[in-house]
């Protein structure tokens, strides 16, 4: 069950709160391959605010761009099993920023972070800074650009961090591949014949034994 603070508690109870969604993009530049993050949120008018890094645990300071109702998040499950989560987000192409954030850079594995916020609707400042829902990686992209008069949209399927967890390593147990990761280890280095060895043991192998 999700806690929430007394500050929070009390706006609730007053109906004086707003909730906002906070999308944190790192899709990677085309060229140079450096990550470029972006950030949005589900409010209006752009926001600087401070966010726990979920990979680091450290805080850092975010500026999100306000998308309004042009930006959704499905919903996200609060599951206590490492089975990876599936959420999407749906964005409307008449957000010119998610646009060429997603059409200039590539979005393809890059990492996304979700936060939840909220704020006061008569000052429209955060109570507290938002706090990470869901982490994880952009699985597909699909780009519905409309004919005249029709509605186009984007849609980003992601998949949870814990898939992770099933990811498997391509790598081999070879000694070529293992001088790639630690130049002079050779615990690798009879990998290809060790299996033809003979091992005897005793005094004397059984084949000098019947000579």
């Amino acid at each position: 069950m999700r806690s929430f603070s007394s500050t929070i508690q009390n706006a609730l109870l007053n109906r004086s709160i707003v909730f906002w969604d906070f999308l944190w993009l790192i899709p990677r530049d085309r060229g140079t391959r450096n990550a470029a993050p972006y950030g949005f949120h589900s409010g209006a008018g752009n926001v600087s605010a401070s966010v726990i890094n979920p990979l680091s645990g450290t805080a850092v300071t975010r500026n999100f761009e306000g998308a309004g109702a042009l930006i959704s998040i499905s919903d996200i499950s609060a599951v206590s099993t490492l089975e990876p989560q599936k959420v999407n987000i749906h964005v409307a192409q008449l957000n010119d920023s998610a646009l060429s954030v997603v059409r200039g850079y590539d979005l393809k594995q890059g990492r996304v972070e979700m936060y939840s916020g909220f704020c006061d609707p008569s000052t429209r400042l955060l109570l507290e800074p938002p706090t990470c829902r869901y982490q994880g990686f952009v699985d597909f992209v699909d780009i519905q650009t409309p004919k005249e008069g029709e509605y186009g949209y984007i849609d980003l399927t992601c998949t949870s961090h814990s898939s992770e967890l099933r990811r498997t390593n391509p790598d081999t147990r070879s000694h070529d591949s293992q001088q790639l990761r630690s130049s002079g280890d050779g615990f690798f280095k009879d990998v290809v014949g060790v299996s033809d060895w003979n091992i005897f043991w005793g005094q004397k192998s059984d084949d000098t034994a019947s000579k």
